[in-house]
């Protein structure tokens, strides 16, 4: 497809470097996780591991438990003690714990690492921990790799992390293979009466993957019923606009009449697969996927999305849905795994058999458990090298823990004027975020307390 770059501004950097210093005042955090306003994301109620919740009355000798620091802290108990296997630690927000002898590893979510404030100087024996889920778009400093190598152990959507999150909002095979939703193909003809073939639902408009330029394009060419702020030509009931409402039945009912879906992501990243890929997969609907490059490796089977990087222009993948949606056999081609109830990829199958938390399961650990508890593992590993008087294990992250190319436009692109100037935002972003990948290394490295002024005059010293 025909890309093009575009060439930075430096207004624009000096502006996005006032938006990086708001750190999302206006987000709101829910079950562990931040919901980002600009892009919903859909929770589900995750059970708690089994912990001592402490209050002023209970007391707890902290001198016999290893200590894991929320420094960038979720919503939870001022201190708690975890139960982590054979292992218990101490997990608590309460800074007060930054000096105390028996804290060892500092806890921090990705969207909220900032400059402001760090734990330094560093000491020997603090493993620095990352727990990212999220878009790049949320804090591009992180995909660089001066900044992600500064930390011991991740839980990213990589496959590579220590903790790979890459299904995690995918709830079991079961949904996967369910009819719950599943419309007939003959009834899908009939309702294609008043229905476009394709649907597109997004309100978090004009992202770093570019995919409204995209879509809007590939509108010349066929017709899409687009529900969403973003390219809307069609109305929800007004009990689903909420978008809080994407994940309820009513709105599963009204996707799952549709034949095609865009499923676009918001940023183009290996291994960063959302419930834009799962959702139609789910009810039934084909998915006309743009997002990971990686994703062929998450495909239930062979034939069972249409992947938008296979065409050379919307014009022949408009070409393509064409042909899908008059010929039945061609379409059904598509769903065939889904009405045998037939998965063939077994990274996936071995994926979900593996991974040590659960969504929406209550037999098993959240995500947010289970990094917190890998940490508390591999320290407690350390301590008891320590005690056979070896030496502790040091690890790393790796690049490959969150990657993600520089963010590029669609040559073709005919956005008005106001959403390319949001979307020329990305690259320049990218860019500055390098450089302040890089002074923050450096001033890490240094080991020492430094200033926000000392980290933006780094910045953009060079």
């Amino acid at each position: 497809m025909g890309r093009a770059s575009l060439p930075p501004r430096e207004e624009v950097v000096v502006e996005l470097g006032k938006l990086e210093r708001k750190k999302f005042k206006n987000s709101n955090l829910q079950d562990g996780r931040a919901k980002i306003l600009e892009e919903p994301t859909h929770l589900y109620p995750f059970p708690k591991k089994e912990a001592l919740t402490l209050n002023r009355k209970t007391k707890l000798d902290t001198d016999k438990y290893p200590i894991m620091l929320w420094w960038s802290p979720l919503p939870g108990e001022s201190g708690k003690l975890g139960q982590c296997g054979a292992d218990a630690c101490f997990f608590t927000i309460n800074r007060t714990y930054l000096r105390h002898h028996m804290t060892k590893a500092f806890l921090f979510y990705g969207t909220d690492f900032n400059i402001d404030s760090l734990p330094l100087p560093r000491k020997a024996h603090h493993d620095w921990a990352l727990f990212h889920e999220e878009s790049p778009k949320n804090n591009y400093k992180l995909f660089h790799k001066p900044v992600i190598t500064l930390f011991n152990y991740t839980a990213t959507f990589s496959r590579h992390s220590h903790l790979p999150l890459t299904t995690q909002y995918l709830e079991s095979i079961e949904v996967l293979k369910s009819h719950q939703y599943l419309v007939p193909l003959q009834s899908k003809n009939s309702l294609r009466k008043r229905l476009a073939p394709l649907v597109y639902v997004q309100s978090d408009c004009d992202p770093p993957s570019d995919r409204d330029s995209y879509v809007q394009e590939l509108m010349t060419y066929i017709e899409v019923d687009s529900y969403g702020e973003c390219l809307q030509n069609k109305d929800l009931p007004q009990q689903l606009k909420n978008p809080d409402s994407m994940d309820a039945d009513g709105f599963y009912r009204i996707i799952a009449q549709y034949k095609f879906i865009l499923a676009f992501e918001n940023a183009v990243c290996d291994d960063y697969i959302t419930e834009k890929f799962w959702r139609p997969l789910k009810l039934g609907v084909i998915p006309v996927y743009y997002g990971s490059p990686s994703i062929t490796d998450w495909l239930p089977s062979n034939r069972s999305a249409i992947l938008v990087s296979e065409f050379s222009h919307p014009r022949e993948l408009a070409s393509y849905i064409r042909q899908l949606d008059y010929d039945d056999r061609l379409y059904e081609a598509y769903i065939e795994w889904k009405l045998k109830g037939e998965i063939s990829n077994q990274r996936l199958l071995t994926a979900l058999r593996e991974r040590k938390w659960g969504v929406q399961d209550i037999n098993q650990d959240n995500y947010i458990d289970a990094f917190e508890c890998m940490v508390c593992n591999k320290v407690w590993d350390n301590i008891r090298l320590q005690e056979k008087g070896l030496p502790p294990k040091r690890w790393k992250a790796e690049v490959t823990h969150l990657s993600c190319p520089e963010p590029t436009v669609f040559a073709f692109s005919s956005l008005p004027p106001r959403w390319r100037s949001l979307r020329e935002m990305w690259i320049p972003s990218f860019e500055q975020s390098k450089k302040e990948a890089q002074a923050l290394r450096w001033l890490v490295d240094r080991n020492q307390n430094f200033s926000a002024q000392e980290f933006w005059a780094l910045v953009f010293k060079h």
